[in-house]
């Protein structure tokens, strides 16, 4: 496999992002579920000298036909100049494709089933036997990027887009801001140790074939704002591991509070769209953002 398809490039520009893992990669549905009246969280940030913007967690995939515009957060988005996302994914899909066959593959890996054992190495193999895949189709792709590839076999090609890339394109000529970029997101993956990563592709093995009802419940979290639910969601699974933790949703919110706050100051209204996971919490965007000496109120 050395082509990344479309469906997969979306949940690439945030696989750590929108409910970190285990797995905004498999929360989307074939198609639209059940859904309350949406309500996603939304805050309004402020400054002393007359800042002002918006912090809003996304989903990076969406069933197609899920309801999750509301008026308060069009109003929100209307009022502002800039927008601010983690990946531009409206012109940054080939660079994506470009860094993800560069960084995927490495000389001399064992077969991806023998890196696995026991009871992790049977889902393994059967999640790809359900998709017809074998180790074949995984050879010399590092586990990290078998990992993301084998959970895109479990994507549904019914899925719309996630609210991320929908804001972009609702952007118009609006300025588009990235906060990290396509190449640092994927080099994320790739600077794992192999036990991570491992650890990474058992994971997808066993949400892929067991991983639906949490899907839904994930999914039903974000629409309805339950931020509890979701910050409870960033401590468990592979984020239960500190190493993990802080590589992929610590150090990045610290970083990104620092840019978002260099940002802020230079006037306007901005508004900052990522992965909700990175917005909840007390080491979470909004908590930072308050100890920076902004104003952060919840208004959705």
């Amino acid at each position: 496999m050395t082509f990344v398809p479309a469906s997969l490039l979306r949940r690439l520009s945030g696989l750590a992002a929108a409910f970190l893992l285990p797995l905004v990669l498999l929360a989307a549905c074939s198609k639209a579920p059940e859904q309350p009246e949406p309500s996603p969280a939304l805050w309004e940030v402020t400054g002393p000298q007359g800042q002002r913007g918006y912090l809003f967690g996304t989903a990076h995939s969406l069933p197609e036909g899920y309801r999750w515009r509301t008026d308060t957060l069009d109003r929100a988005f209307a009022s502002s100049d800039r927008l601010m996302v983690e990946v531009n994914l409206a012109t940054q899909g080939r660079a994506i494709a470009r860094i993800f066959a560069a960084l995927s593959r490495a000389p001399g890996l064992p077969p991806l089933s023998a890196r696995l054992s026991g009871q992790e190495q049977a889902d393994l193999l059967k999640a790809m036997m359900a998709k017809g895949l074998t180790d074949k189709d995984f050879a010399g792709m590092e586990s990290w990027a078998a990992a993301l590839v084998l959970a895109q076999a479990y994507d549904s090609d019914d899925d719309g887009e996630g609210a991320d890339l929908s804001l972009i394109r609702a952007a118009g000529k609006r300025r588009v801001i990235e906060l990290e970029g396509a190449e640092p997101q994927l080099r994320l993956f790739d600077a794992l140790p192999e036990q991570d990563q491992r650890d990474l592709l058992a994971s997808v093995a066993q949400e892929a074939l067991h991983g639906e009802q949490a899907s839904d419940a994930r999914m039903k979290h974000w629409l309805t704002g339950n931020v509890a639910a979701l910050e409870k969601e960033t401590r468990e699974g592979m984020l239960a591991d500190p190493g993990l933790r802080e590589a992929l949703l610590l150090s990045r919110n610290r970083a990104w509070s620092e840019k978002i706050a260099r940002e802020l100051d230079r006037g306007g209204t901005l508004f900052i769209a990522t992965g909700a996971a990175h917005m909840v919490g007390r080491e979470g965007l909004a908590t930072l953002l308050a100890e920076r000496g902004y104003g952060v109120k919840r208004v959705q």
